[in-house]
């Protein structure tokens, strides 16, 4: 008798232990899943970041030891003051202020007739209207190549080729169709009753739009900006074919460096990160509008 009701009692306890134990072993396989998931993105940024180590590694190495090490070198700061000195007679601090000028002022001339053309699209429709859009949006679509031939005779003809104007005129084929279709969403999650409210106290629409509309979607404009300037600043096909020199940019001129019997790896990595320092510091400069900019209209009330 005293055994059954030992038994019943024993059983009772293991009964009464199971769900802690399941429990814990619940835990320890989310923590072990948790840990399997971290590796796995460790190792993914490593190996997503790597090749931007390897560009540093290669800009500190001496030319000596270019080709007969990998990791073990004495370090050495004489790639960077040859890539910024003009040492190996390539200009590469005027592709670099090239780079500058001409992606500014492609940023600026999109934004100048891209955010008018972006207001209206998101205030006014009509028959046609999208397609217009789709249009404009087709240009950034296109392959460059494919209008590159026919853009390089009309520049020798015109006289374009190898200038400031015409990089800066080209570039908008990439700027200005993402300009227009970025701001043109900006534009239409603000409530058409602000504007309203602006003409019944006696604004002209010019007004409005100056006073008003733009105010608001700064964020969004400072977000674009950066955009519009990284793709103007990386573009590689249009200085390749239509510039020489004097508008050439430093995604071009870098490559300069890999001419001749043996190519500069150093050279060319070390230029290659000196081209990355303005949008890098233009992105830190607009960190806090570009993160309002990149969130605007998520949420709507």
């Amino acid at each position: 008798m005293g055994r059954g009701v030992s038994g019943r009692d024993g059983a009772g306890e293991a009964s009464r232990e199971d769900p802690a134990e399941g429990r814990g072993g619940h835990l320890m396989r989310k923590r072990l899943v948790g840990w399997v998931c971290d590796t796995a993105l460790i190792l993914y940024f490593v190996f997503a970041l790597f090749p931007i180590a390897w560009m540093v590694i290669l800009s500190l190495k001496p030319t000596d030891q270019l080709f007969s090490t990998y990791f073990s070198f004495s370090p050495t700061l004489d790639g960077y003051r040859t890539v910024l000195g003009d040492s190996e007679g390539i200009p590469f601090v005027r592709f670099f202020v090239n780079s500058l000028v001409v992606s500014v002022g492609a940023v600026a001339l999109s934004l100048v007739v891209g955010l008018p053309a972006a207001y209206a699209s998101a205030r006014w429709r009509f028959k046609g209207s999208e397609n217009l859009m789709f249009t404009l949006l087709s240009f950034r679509f296109a392959p460059e190549l494919t209008v590159i031939i026919p853009l390089f005779v009309l520049y020798q003809k015109l006289g374009l080729f190898d200038t400031y104007v015409g990089m800066v005129w080209v570039l908008q084929l990439v700027t200005l169709p993402l300009i227009v279709w970025i701001m043109r969403s900006y534009f239409a999650d603000l409530t058409p009753e602000l504007e309203q409210a602006a003409l019944l106290d006696g604004y002209t629409r010019k007004q409005a739009f100056f006073r008003v509309a733009l105010p608001l979607v700064k964020p969004g404009i400072a977000a674009v900006s950066l955009l519009a300037f990284i793709f103007a600043w990386n573009n590689f096909v249009f200085p390749l074919i239509l510039t020489s020199n004097e508008a050439q940019t430093v995604t071009v001129g870098a490559l300069s460096f890999l001419g001749g019997d043996r190519p500069k790896y150093n050279l060319t990595a070390a230029a290659a990160l000196v081209s990355v320092v303005p949008p890098l510091l233009l992105a830190l400069t607009i960190q806090r509008y570009l993160v309002r900019g990149l969130s605007f209209g998520a949420v709507k009330s």
